[in-house]
């Protein structure tokens, strides 16, 4: 069995969240940065800091462990393979020359719905589910198909669910609809592919992350020291691929103690907008100290 560390490494720069992809050999896809353990690492997580290092030039901050994947089919023949994945949230720098930021939205287009529906769920991916559950075999199968598509990709007058971001890529994996798809069908979502199954592990990263937005104060690891509610609310949309309401959003922060003033402005080529910074001490009054998000509050 072979073993590898793979990170996710996630920034937001101008409204648009990106990962952190290495080059591949000319004609192949990026692969999210890996490496593996090494006799004077003393945990994963320094082994990670170790490679991230190495392989983009890029000192991460925040890391947590996401999931361990290991499926048979994930290395065709030879060994086992087993990665333990990582994800790391950074403000975006300039990374070394073999490594580049590539657009989450654009590895999964149908997850950003702050200018409305994609185009492309009503135009492809609801056609396409249409036909899946028509060629279930039996009532019972079809039932389940259908259910699961409408509770998947809010079809059907169910609501959308951002945190589903692994359940709707396994289904447009199932359907044909995907690059990697085993079994594809003639016409497949445009989007970009990384190697292997590293846009599986990075949909997995998405989905953890956008739930966290509710329960735990992660946004602000991609932010400044100080910032304008206006950046705030700016980044949770991004990630949460949402838009929000500006009263509520600002009531929200400021009614849960998130964030406090800082006494001084910033330039915003009008009426100057006030500058706060996180307030750490809201870890220690509230367990659940999160910012929300537009399908969690119903």
């Amino acid at each position: 069995m072979h073993v590898t560390l793979d990170a996710v490494i996630v920034a937001v720069t101008d409204d648009r969240p990106k990962v952190l992809t290495v080059s591949a050999p000319a004609g192949s896809v990026p692969r999210l940065p890996a490496g593996v353990l090494r006799e004077g690492d003393r945990t994963l997580e320094a082994a990670l800091r170790r490679f991230v290092v190495d392989e983009t030039g890029l000192d991460v901050g925040y890391v947590e462990q996401l999931y361990t994947f290991g499926d048979s089919e994930r290395q065709p023949g030879g060994e086992r393979l087993l990665s333990i994945a990582y994800l790391a949230l950074v403000r975006e720098a300039v990374p070394s020359a073999d490594a580049a930021w590539v657009d989450w939205y654009d590895l999964y287009p149908w997850e950003d719905h702050r200018s409305g529906r994609p185009p492309v769920i009503p135009e492809l991916i609801a056609p396409t589910l249409d036909a899946w559950v028509g060629e279930a075999r039996s009532a019972p199968e079809r039932s389940r198909r259908e259910e699961r598509a409408h509770v998947v990709f809010g079809l059907g007058g169910v609501a959308w669910d951002g945190v589903r971001v692994l359940e709707r890529f396994e289904l447009l994996y199932e359907t044909g609809l995907l690059e990697e798809s085993t079994a594809r069908r003639s016409e497949a979502v445009r989007s970009l592919a990384l190697q292997g199954d590293h846009r599986r592990i990075v949909a997995t990263a998405l989905g953890r992350l956008r739930g966290k937005l509710t329960y735990r104060p992660v946004v602000f690891e991609l932010l400044g020291e100080t910032f304008t509610l206006s950046q705030l609310q700016e980044l949770v949309e991004a990630l949460s691929g949402a838009r929000l309401h500006k009263p509520n959003f600002r009531r929200l922060v400021e009614g849960a103690g998130l964030v406090e003033a800082t006494g001084t402005t910033a330039p915003t080529g009008g009426r100057p907008a006030a500058l706060y910074r996180f307030r750490r001490d809201v870890v220690r009054e509230r367990p659940r100290p999160g910012v929300g998000t537009p399908w969690t509050r119903g």
